[in-house]
C-alpha cells in the first residue's frame, strides 16, 4: 500500500505547474511561511515550491551544507578582485616556438617583423597557427604561452 504522504506529494508536484499565478503565490506562502519575493519568475516559483514540498517530506539540505552554500554566496558577492591571470610572455626576436601537430613538428621563429614559418613571414602568431591547423586558434594558446 503506497504511503499517503508520498501520494499527496506526487499530487502536489503535479498540480504546481498548472496553478494560476494567484494560487501559486498562495502555495508558496503556505510552503515557506511568507510571500514570494517580488519579480521572481513563474518558473523559479514553481521549482522552489516543488523543492520545498519535497524537502518537507524527505528532509532538506543538512545544516552544514546550507552553511557552506551561504558562505560561498557571501564570498562570491564580496569578491571584487578578478582571478589572477598569468603574466604575458614577451617574445624576443630569435625565440623559437616548437609544437608537434599531427605528427609534424612546427617551428616558428620570432623576428623583428613578425613570425617566420616555413619560409614565410606572418604578422601574427594566430595567422601562423591558422596556416598550420586550417582553423582559427589563439596562437599563444596553441604554443602554450
Amino acid at each position: 500500500m503506497p504511503d499517503p504522504a508520498l501520494q499527496t506529494l506526487e499530487q502536489r508536484l503535479n498540480a504546481i505547474p498548472k496553478l494560476p499565478d494567484s494560487q501559486l503565490t498562495k502555495e508558496w506562502a503556505a510552503l515557506f511561511g511568507r510571500p514570494p519575493p517580488r519579480r521572481l519568475s513563474r518558473r523559479l516559483l514553481e521549482l522552489a515550491a516543488a523543492y520545498q514540498a519535497q524537502a518537507m517530506v524527505y528532509g532538506g539540505l543538512r545544516q552544514s551544507t546550507r552553511r557552506k552554500l551561504i558562505d560561498m554566496a557571501r564570498r562570491r558577492a564580496t569578491a571584487t578582485e578578478k582571478p589572477e591571470r598569468k603574466p604575458r610572455v614577451a617574445l624576443s626576436p630569435g625565440t623559437r616556438l616548437v609544437r608537434d601537430w599531427h605528427g609534424r613538428t612546427c617551428t616558428v621563429e620570432v623576428t623583428e617583423q613578425g613570425f617566420l614559418f616555413a619560409g614565410q613571414c606572418y604578422r601574427s602568431l594566430s595567422a601562423v597557427v591558422r596556416t598550420i591547423t586550417g582553423a582559427r586558434w589563439s596562437g599563444r594558446r596553441f604554443f602554450g604561452l
